[in-house]
């Protein structure tokens, strides 16, 4: 069994070669059977494939670690995510406005590899900063 120490160094390489695109390394960081909530991704290439979309919507992605704790096998990291919107992003044109915003993932571990997580992400704020979110409606 890992300790909290190791559960919390894999978490943190899994977010930064996923950030940097070094989607080999997901292989061995992420479990076969890993699943993500509520998106339910699936093994390391859903994963990779979620990456990717925001890699392509976000240049020059960045993903700060701002905190974090284990209990057990488990890890919670509060971080920030920043880039440049220059690509679709949830089908929202290029704006070109650089964008940042923040999420809270917690980490399953088991055997030294993340075996599943549970993500909740600022994605009205993020809608937000490229003018995508739907006008209120007037009453």
């Amino acid at each position: 069994m890992a300790s909290s120490e190791e559960n919390k160094a894999t978490v943190r390489a899994c977010f930064e070669n996923a950030s940097q695109g070094n989607f080999e390394a997901l292989d061995e960081i992420v479990a076969p059977d890993y699943v993500l909530h509520p998106e339910e991704v699936r093994g390391p290439d859903g994963l990779k494939e979620m990456v990717e979309r925001y890699r392509n919507a976000l240049s020059g992605l960045r993903v700060t670690i701002d905190q974090q704790f284990t209990e057990g096998d488990h890890v919670a990291t509060r971080y920030t995510i920043s880039g440049t919107h220059d690509g679709d992003l949830m089908g929202a044109a290029p704006t070109g406005k650089d964008v940042a915003f923040t999420g809270i993932t917690i980490s399953r571990c088991q055997d030294g590899r993340i075996v599943e997580e549970w993500e909740i992400t600022d994605t009205v704020g993020l809608l937000g900063q490229i003018g995508a979110l739907p006008a209120m409606a007037q009453s």
